[in-house]
Formats: C-alpha cells, structure tokens, sequence
C-alpha cells in the first residue's frame, strides 16, 4: 500500500508540473486522478482481502452462474403466476378498417355504373370470461405451486455450491498444515545436516552421515515444494468455484482449529426428521405433487361449458367517390351525403352477447389428457420418494462418516503422540551416540507421517461433522 500510494502520488506531482505548462485547470486532472487512485485502492484492497467461509459462501450464491440462472426460471415461473392471475381480467381490443372500391358495377336491374366508394370502419369491444368450472383459479394455484418448487430449486443449487465450498474451504486449511509440518520438518533436517557437516568435517562422523543428513534435507525440501503447490492449487480450486475474475490474489483466513475435536452432536435418527422438514429438494417435490394434482384439476374443467360474455361500440362512414348523392327520398329528392363525424354519430351502435362453448365429444381426448394427467401425478409422489430417499441415505451416511471419521482421528491423535514419543527416544539415543542417522530419519518421518495423518483424520472428520450438522438446520460456519 505505502509503494502504490508513492507512486501515486509522483504521478500526481507529475500531472501538477503538466498542468502549469498547458491551460488545463488544475482542478479536472486532480478529478481524473482521484477517480484512479480509488479504483487503484479499491483493486489493491480486494487483492490482499482473506475470505472467510461464510464470506465465501456468501460471494457465491449471489454470484454464481448457476444460481443466477435458476433465479431467471424462478423469475419467469413468477410472471407465469402472473399472467395467470390476469386471465380474470376483460380483454378489450379495438379495431380500425379503411377500404376503397373503383370501377363498374351492375345493379339488381342491370344497370352498369362507376362503383368507385371509400369505406371507414371502427369499433372497440371487450371478452370475459363467466363460468370454467373454476379454471383459472385452479391454474392460479398451479403457478403459485410451480413458483414455490423454482424457489426451493433455487435454495437447493445454493445448498450444494455451499457445501462444496465449506469441503474446498477446509481443503486449503489442512494443504496448510501440511505445509507447516512439511516446514518444521525441513527446520529439523537443516539442524541435522548442519550438525552432520561439522562433525564430519572434525572427522568424529563418517561421510555417510553427512550424505544421509544431505539426503534427508533435500527430501524435506521436496516435500514443502510439494506441500505448497497443493495449497496454491487448493485455492486455484476455490476461486475458480467462486468464479472469480483474478485468481492470483486470492487469499483465505487462517482459521485456528482446536487440537481435540468433540463426537458428534446428533444421531441420524434426530437429522433425518428435520433434514425431511428442512432440505429444499423435498420442499420442491412436494410443491410439485400439488402442481400436478392442480393440474389434473384443469384438465377436468374440459368436460364443462364455458360461458363468455362480450361488448362493443362501433360506428362507420361511407363516401361515394363518384357523387355525393346517396340516394332519393320518398319524394324523389336527391339526399347528399354526410360529413365524417355526422356519419359516425348517427352510424354509432352498440351489442352485447353472451355465448356458450358446449363439449359433446372430441375423440375422447379430454379423458385421455386426465389420465395423463394423474400419470404425471404419481411421477411426482415417486420423486417426493426418491427424494426422501435420497436425504435418507445422505443422513445416515453424514453420521457413518462422522462417526468413523471422528474414530479415525483419534487413533491419529494417539499415533501422533506416540510418534513424537518415539522420535524423541531417536533423538536422544542419536545424541548419546547408540543410533544411527537413518534410525533418527526413519523416526523423523514416522513422526512427519503421522501429523500429516492426524491432519487428514482432523479435517475429515471436521467436514462430515459440518455436513451432519448441515442435515440438522445448523448453517455452515468455522
């Protein structure tokens, strides 16, 4: 930060000395330069932040593509529901028609005369809807229940990406205590090497010693190489999850874990009723049990009428191209035509009508169309089941594992501590002069194992104990 303002600020003292050579003022370039040293900041900021977990998580199910695009199928199952509480509405539409007729006509007597005429029609008139055997409502219905399945499909999506961040997450916090065992090993095999040249140099050990202690140093290193890369390569794997735009700067927060773990809270007989009250994807096939029983229900109103009603104004005007007589009256006199508003108030009408759409017979489809319709039905009462099913098996597999895990570690813990008893032995033995150098390289690394090994068990166990808890309604955290 200090570098990057330094240099911001030579940039400035240089945008000053320009300045008083040109006619510029002074105050447009320090607005064009404060607007970069933010955005300046702004990037260094985000370069050097640490995400926590729930950071993490958070960034993502507001950001990741797939949850926006779930959020587009939610939104339009939303304008579904809609569209469909507007079917109650009147349509009302008006309609505007010229025409224009030239050339010879023939009258009832035979007569040929020029026909040329100009003709302007207009009406506005309205539909509603009065009786479906409830349809609309019942497609109301429908929607809300497809809007609630697109909204726990949704919290589904994010419970995954969740889940796989919470996983990856840990991922990097165990690669990094690797890489710290991996460094205190490589301290301790420096110590060694360093020793192992001096008294081989006094001549008090032979060269092999010094070739062994070499050996073991460079093994070392190899190891905290290896044991980095996997950490970057851990964090390259969640930062592509999160879908980040730069990925080199990505860092996360050391987040300190205890060096004894409790059991697990729950049984799965105590998770598996809540994860059935709680897990969206149950939510959503239940939802849409109810949308196909609502829609086995419109497809029902088929076999009754439908009863609609409509109204309308409309008005007209005609003018004879040829004359502007239209006819004689009674008495043999010549009636001229009208003007256009003339015409459209006395042309002006109105009609009402109610009409009736009776179902005798259509093949049959109708009944068929149900059937199908309760087929659909029981597709998903069998997905409700197979969701279960599934959330079922995912419970009692969490507490497997936790279980298991949680077993594992411990017998870790216990190897840990008896390695590091053992290598202690080595050590004093190697100082007393009983032991060789390999018999303290082979303690070194059985010891170096068996963190690794305590580090494994410690962070499986950590995540099957999360996800556990997840199933139970306790949101992810560290």
């Amino acid at each position: 930060m200090n570098q990057l303002h330094q240099c911001i600020t030579k940039a400035l003292c240089h945008c000053n000395i320009f300045q008083k050579m040109t006619s510029y003022p002074l105050k447009s370039v320090m607005k064009k330069h404060a607007a970069l040293w933010l955005s300046l900041v702004a990037v260094s900021l985000f370069s050097q932040k640490k995400w926590t977990l729930e950071e993490c998580v958070n960034y993502a199910i507001e950001n990741n593509l797939q949850v926006v695009q779930q959020q587009f199928s939610k939104k339009t199952q939303e304008y579904n529901l809609q569209i469909a509480q507007r079917q109650h509405l009147p349509t009302v539409s008006g309609t505007i028609s010229n025409s224009a007729n030239f050339g010879q006509g023939r009258d009832v007597f035979g007569n040929t005369n020029r026909n040329d005429n100009f003709l302007n029609n207009a009406s506005v008139g309205a539909d509603i809807l009065v009786y479906n055997n409830g349809r609309l409502r019942k497609s109301i219905r429908k929607t809300e229940y497809d809007v609630q399945a697109s909204s726990f499909d949704l919290d589904q999506i994010r419970n995954d990406i969740s889940l796989q961040i919470a996983q990856q997450y840990l991922s990097i916090l165990l690669n990094r205590e690797i890489e710290k065992i991996s460094q205190s090993a490589l301290q301790n095999a420096d110590k060694l090497y360093q020793r192992a040249r001096i008294t081989t140099d006094v001549g008090t050990t032979p060269k092999t010693v010094l070739a062994e202690a070499e050996a073991a140093l460079a093994r070392e290193k190899q190891n905290v190489k290896t044991a980095q890369v996997n950490t970057n390569r851990s964090l390259f794997a969640l930062s592509m999850l999160l879908q980040l735009p730069e990925y080199k700067n990505f860092d996360i927060e050391n987040v300190p874990m205890s060096s004894m773990l409790d059991a697990p809270l729950y049984s799965a007989e105590t998770v598996i009723d809540k994860a059935f009250e709680n897990q969206p994807q149950i939510k959503a096939a239940e939802s849409r049990i109810k949308s196909a029983e609502e829609q086995t229900a419109i497809t029902k109103t088929s076999f009754w009428p439908t009863v609609s009603a409509n109204a309308g104004i409309s008005s007209s005007y005609f003018n004879s191209l040829v004359t502007n007589n239209v006819g004689k009256d009674i008495n043999g006199n010549l009636i001229k035509e009208s003007n256009f508003f003339k015409q459209y108030k006395d042309n002006f009408g109105q009609q009402l009508g109610l009409s009736a759409n009776i179902p005798i017979f259509n093949k049959g489809i109708t009944k068929l169309n149900v059937e199908q319709a309760k087929i659909n039905e029981d597709i998903a009462k069998t997905t409700l089941l197979q969701q279960k099913q599934i959330v079922l098996q995912n419970v009692q597999k969490a507490q497997f594992d936790a279980e298991s895990n949680y077993e594992i570690y411990l017998a870790a813990v216990e190897s840990e501590k008896s390695s590091k008893l053992a290598l202690d032995f080595a050590e004093k033995s190697y100082d007393a002069g009983r032991t060789t150098i390999y018999d303290l390289n082979v303690a070194r690394n059985n010891f170096a194992n068996a963190q690794g090994s305590a580090a494994q068990a410690k962070y499986n166990y950590l995540f099957s104990l999360k996800l556990l808890n997840f199933y139970a309604g306790i949101p992810l955290s560290l």
